[in-house]
């Protein structure tokens, strides 16, 4: 008995039919991961980390200093068009008659960097007198009262 085997012939068609479905794969792999980088990218932390280094240390005294104030921020968020943020103070009471200052930043630098000021609605609550464009914005918050100060950094969205 012999076994009768078909052979088909590997041709030119067959070799460009693989190669076009490979770099399509690779293509499209690369494509969904690019989609995904650019929609997570949270902007830098540091435009210069050898500057960054050189401050660290300071920083960490002002983080001591500011932990000191017993000052606690709750989390922004918005109120229409307007950004609201609520402070405590050591004694978990609202924090009165501080001044609040804001620089509000794309997080991917789409826009300029703008600067808000803040009033105080009721006690310990602050609005921004100023509005807030729709999207993902970075508060860099400055919050003083007396010779106390505290620098708070607060996403919006």
């Amino acid at each position: 008995m012999s076994k009768q085997q078909s052979l088909r012939k590997f041709t030119g068609y067959h070799a460009t039919l693989i190669i076009v479905a490979f770099f399509t794969v690779v293509v499209g792999v690369n494509m969904v991961m690019a989609r995904f980088a650019l929609s997570t990218f949270g902007g830098t932390v540091v435009d210069n980390s050898y500057v960054a280094s050189q401050k660290y240390n300071q920083w960490l005294e002002q983080a001591r200093d500011q932990r000191a104030h017993g000052w606690a921020v709750g989390q922004a968020n918005r109120s229409g068009d307007r950004a609201r943020i609520t402070i405590n103070d050591a004694t978990g009471s609202a924090l009165r008659g501080a001044t609040l200052t804001a620089v509000a930043e794309h997080p991917v630098g789409r826009t300029e960097p703008f600067e808000i000021a803040f009033s105080e609605r009721q006690p310990g609550e602050y609005n921004s007198i100023e509005t807030i464009p729709v999207g993902r914005w970075k508060l860099k918050l400055v919050i003083s009262r007396g010779d106390q100060s505290m620098r708070v950094l607060q996403d919006i969205r």
